[in-house]
């Protein structure tokens, strides 16, 4: 570690876990030094659930923390090691190429989080990239980050993004940034891979037993916990995709190695929000397949816990037949754990109650209900956020918001008639506004507000171009309030011009 690396007093309390358990899957490394730390942002309401003191982090000591000058007392930098199949092809090793795990924390209520800077220089896994970060892809991920937590999506969250005072040479000179990631862990499919393919099973059993430990505690005492450890991961999975489909969220980048076993949404690249509704939509300057298109996002996730169960194998049981058909029994059932989550958060979106009690039949046609419904927004090309929200409207006889989205205003008909009499079914709360109770339930359920994709691109490019954060702080204030009717709110929910949005790309920022 280089002598001139400055160290602080321990505000972060750190407790390296990882370091000491599975040593074998990372490289001691310290983060690069970089020539003018600055604070661009610093999450203090992050900083309070944390339970660290944000008065001493929101300073100029905070900047050299947070650009990696300052190494705080207790860390133990690393560069974690990790495989992956991107787009579909396998490597071997990636591993931490511009980012290092300081090292974990544990906050007042238990909960146990991974501290990580993320465009902090070289490392030994670098593969030839300079390991730097642009000031623009860092304050996206913030933003989708407080996008995500406030729709209530488990996420990886920004703690702050520092300014490095370094140009970082990508299609033109950008602004460096470094961004310090909370994640509940940064374990992922392509970590149980990396394990898998040097096939070391006593390394790959205590990977699994670190996970469980971390993630599934109560599964420590189980016998057959390695197969439990997978249904658990698959079943976070179809439940976090099923939150994205459900608020038209892209991923746009769902290699194995952007898939964590905690359930949180990580790596946020060439993400972005539907507009106009199409499942065909890909807005990733490098998914020239579609590979990872919004429609394509739960086979996907299908295909990656297939990789994954590849992996525990020879942990579920030692006849390797039987271990397949095992794992293969409980895949084949995830298409409908996910479906079911899809369809609670569709229920609640349409105003419908869950059944107290499983019916296949109410269950079909719900599904068809939603469909349908989904099949009218993409025949007339329906803003995704702006129908679901009014359709809450609807919900009290008020058409207006409705009839403004459709150039015919009679195409919604047929539909609504079979959903009203659907609600009617529904038995009313005793006493109040059924219909009152219903939109409002309706609105908790879809937000108002998400991160429109020319308002984020303006706000980077006014801090990215022009050093200007105030667009980028009034964005984030926006978003962390999607359910909100406060009129103030309008200008952050108007979509961008079609033109506009079917010119749209998104960029990984490496």
């Amino acid at each position: 570690m280089p002598s001139d690396l400055a160290s602080a007093p321990a505000p972060f309390r750190f407790d390296n876990s990882f370091v000491r358990t599975l040593d074998g899957l990372c490289v001691a490394w310290p983060p690069a030094q970089v020539p003018s730390p600055q604070l661009l942002f610093f999450n203090d309401a992050l900083a309070v659930e944390l339970g660290l003191d944000a008065s001493a982090l929101d300073s100029a000591a905070g900047a050299s923390i947070f650009a990696g000058n300052t190494l705080p007392a207790g860390a133990a930098p690393v560069a974690q090691a990790y495989a992956g199949h991107q787009f579909g092809g396998f490597s071997p090793q990636l591993g931490d190429g511009r980012a290092v795990l300081l090292g974990e924390i544990v906050d007042p209520r238990g909960r146990r989080f991974d501290i990580a800077l993320k465009g902090s220089g070289r490392t030994p896994f670098s593969r030839g990239g300079d390991g730097k970060a642009a000031v623009g892809p860092m304050l996206r991920e913030l933003i989708i980050g407080e996008a995500m937590h406030a729709l209530g999506i488990p996420t990886t969250r920004a703690l702050a993004v520092a300014g490095t005072g370094e140009v970082v040479l990508r299609e033109h000179k950008l602004r460096g940034a470094v961004l310090t990631r909370v994640a509940a862990s940064h374990l992922r499919v392509g970590t149980f891979q990396y394990v898998a393919a040097r096939g070391d099973n006593e390394l790959l059993r205590a990977l699994a037993d670190y996970t469980i430990d971390r993630h599934d505690p109560a599964l420590a005492a189980d016998p057959d916990r390695y197969l439990q450890l997978l249904a658990a991961v698959a079943n976070r999975q179809a439940a976090l995709i099923a939150q994205w489909m459900n608020v038209g969220f892209i991923h746009g980048v769902m290699n194995t190695d952007n898939m964590t076993l905690s359930g949180e949404t990580i790596d946020y690249g060439p993400c972005a929000f539907l507009e106009a509704y199409d499942p065909a939509t890909v807005f990733s300057s490098i998914d020239h397949q579609g590979r990872y298109a919004y429609g394509n996002q739960p086979q996907i996730g299908l295909w990656n816990l297939t990789r994954l169960a590849e992996c525990l194998l020879p942990l579920i049981d030692p006849d390797l037949d039987r271990a397949v058909q095992r794992a293969t029994d409980l895949l084949n059932g995830w298409p409908e754990q996910y479906r079911s989550a899809l369809l609670r958060g569709q229920r609640a979106r349409l105003g419908l109650r869950q059944p107290e009690h499983p019916d296949a039949d109410r269950d079909e046609a719900d599904t068809a209900l939603a469909a349908d419904w989904l099949s009218l927004l993409h025949t007339h090309r329906i803003d995704y956020t702006l129908a679901w929200r009014s359709l809450a409207d609807a919900a009290t006889g008020n058409l207006a918001a409705l009839n403004s989205l459709f150039a015919d205003t009679d195409a919604p008909g047929a539909w609504l008639a079979r959903w009203r009499n659907r609600c009617a079914t529904d038995v009313p709360e005793a006493g109040g506004d059924a219909a009152h109770a219903r939109a409002q339930a309706m609105r908790r359920a879809s937000p108002r507000v998400i991160p429109r994709n020319h308002q984020v691109e303006a706000a980077l490019r006014a801090a990215s171009d022009d050093g200007d954060i105030a667009p980028l702080r009034r964005l984030i204030d926006a978003v962390r309030r999607p359910w909100d009717d406060d009129p103030a709110l309008q200008p952050w929910t108007v979509p961008a011009p079609p033109e506009v949005t079917a010119a749209y790309q998104t960029f990984c920022g490496t």
